[in-house]
């Protein structure tokens, strides 16, 4: 393998994006410290845009500048956040994952001025938030609560809640840590209470198909229980062909004695419907137990469900 001597990567350019990016750059420093590392940083339609994301090609909105960028051959490799990354249809053409980093806090945090916690908000508390996943878990679980939109990157929203647009809010854990801002964290919810994003918590890093020397250079920084817990998370998805507006949530979990799990639910946007599945892999490869779920979550209905909702 020839590593190559300079590579140059391309991201988000919001504060979060850029972040996850030094983390790659000190990763790959570590293993391979004569390599010289440079940020392409892009304006993406979703850092932009910030009305309902299915007006605009949902969660891909967050990678087609990224993917055309690397595809342009004006950098040489893509570091994503996996919950952005569209499941139900393929990578772009001439692009692969070359390795997932080891994965971060899966969980949500609620974010609340006097620090209440979520079970202490009083009927009629506006919590920010623009994700259906996380409306339609609060709607089941907390319906006196009011969910009012809220989109931009993890400091604009805590300014926006500092201007009183509302009363609290809930951000990823992970992506809090990665700021710098788990001060402001008043409850970690327990994936019980909310369950997370298919990809929570993960970095990957994506590279164009001939680049194998690349490819084999990164792939160093791939950490082997997250590669099986995302391949599991992401084919559920994408059997499932959940859109953007899909309230769909799920996690895999790889175990220390190399089994694997995976839970998923599908929820109707008004909470009133939820759909559980949960299955160990036993000897199933990641595939294949992410397929098993999906089935399983298929016939409780959720093809009906997810297609009954606009996008």
């Amino acid at each position: 393998m020839s590593a190559p001597e300079l590579i140059r990567i391309v991201s988000r350019d919001s504060p979060m994006a850029l972040a996850q990016v030094e983390r790659v750059r000190t990763e790959l420093a570590a293993l391979h410290p004569h390599i010289v590392t440079e940020v392409v940083p892009v304006k993406t339609t979703g850092d932009k845009w910030m009305g309902d994301l299915a007006l605009v090609e949902g969660k891909g909105a967050f990678t087609k500048e990224v993917d055309a960028a690397l595809l342009a051959g004006e950098a040489d490799l893509a570091v994503h956040c996996v919950k952005d990354v569209p499941a139900d249809r393929p990578l772009p053409a001439g692009t692969t994952f070359a390795a997932f980093l080891k994965r971060d806090d899966i969980r949500d945090a609620l974010i609340h001025p006097a620090g209440l916690t979520l079970d202490q908000l009083p009927a009629g508390t506006r919590i920010g938030t623009s994700s259906v996943r996380r409306i339609a878990q609060l709607a089941a679980s907390h319906p006196q609560l009011e969910c009012v939109p809220m989109r931009g990157n993890a400091n604009r929203r805590l300014d926006k809640l500092a201007a009183g647009e509302a009363d609290a809010l809930l951000l990823a854990v992970s992506g809090l840590e990665r700021i710098g801002r788990t001060d402001v964290i008043t409850e970690t919810l327990s994936t019980e209470v909310m369950c997370p994003p298919i990809g929570a918590g993960v970095l990957a890093l994506q590279c164009r198909e001939g680049d194998q020397d690349l490819i084999d250079t990164v792939s160093g920084l791939g950490d082997p229980d997250t590669h099986r817990e995302v391949t599991a998370e992401r084919m559920l998805l994408h059997v499932l062909q959940g859109h953007c507006n899909s309230p769909i949530a799920g996690f895999a979990t790889a175990e220390g004695s190399g089994d694997l799990s995976l839970r998923a639910c599908v929820f109707a946007p008004d909470g009133k419907r939820v759909l559980n599945a949960h299955e160990w892999a036993g000897p199933l490869d990641p595939a294949t137990l992410g397929t098993s779920v999906a089935v399983a979550l298929l016939r409780q209905g959720a093809r009906e469900l997810i297609d009954s909702i606009a996008h």
